[in-house]
């Protein structure tokens, strides 16, 4: 098996990431889906309940809850793969989240930090403007410093590979394909700017709303 978790701060590329990923036909496990589907069991809505539920799940079953409980996810996805049992795991945020999947995988998880400043990272969500979060400036500073605050500074620190997305959008998916081991025509090859793609999933100013980094991814 080999599990590749990302992480970074929003509009860094970690959805870009995951579609090249996609593309590739390598299974992607979003670790937010585990709060969505929680947020439905409990009859609560997602779009209102998400950060809420993660913070419940986390206090009743322990701060690596979310990871716990992406594990089965991500060994069925293995299991299913064609791809060598490859899984791309988006978007860990926190140290006790990297414990938890190195202790499951060992030398077959890899952490890839992606990186990007913060004007350019800005740049990106406002064209990509889902909503009005997107070009407030100082509501991303907030975002960040909430995010690092959780743990995602010392998490990104603790990385394994680092990829820098500050080129183009085909040399950031030259790299991403890179990691993952697949060639170009396995994968997307159109080019443009990187992480300008609609669907790049880091938008929203709560850290934890459905498309958010980490919990939200």
């Amino acid at each position: 098996m080999n599990v590749i978790g990302t992480v970074g701060l929003p509009g860094s590329g970690k959805g870009e990431a995951a579609n090249v990923a996609e593309a590739a036909g390598i299974p992607v496990v979003v670790m937010g889906d585990v709060i969505r589907a929680e947020c439905r069991r409990r009859g609560l809505d997602p779009a209102e309940h998400h950060g809420r539920m993660a913070g419940t799940l986390r206090e009743e079953e322990g701060d690596d809850a979310i990871a716990a409980r992406t594990l089965p996810r991500i060994r069925e996805a293995a299991a299913e793969s064609d791809r060598d049992e490859t899984v791309l795991v988006d978007g860990l945020r926190s140290t006790v989240e990297l414990e938890r999947f190195r202790e499951a995988f060992g030398d077959d998880f890899t952490l890839v930090a992606i990186r990007a400043p913060f004007e350019l990272r800005a740049e990106r969500l406002g064209e990509r403007g889902r909503d009005d979060s997107d070009s407030d400036l100082s509501a991303l500073r907030e975002r960040d410093e909430r995010e690092i605050d959780l743990g995602l500074g010392e998490t990104l620190e603790r990385a394994d590979v680092e990829i820098d997305n500050t080129d183009s959008l085909a040399a950031f998916r030259e790299r991403v394909r890179e990691e993952l081991g697949v060639d170009d025509a396995e994968s997307d090859r159109s080019d443009g700017k990187a992480g300008e793609k609609p669907d790049d999933a880091e938008a929203t100013d709560d850290p934890e709303a459905p498309e958010a980094g980490g919990d939200g991814a």
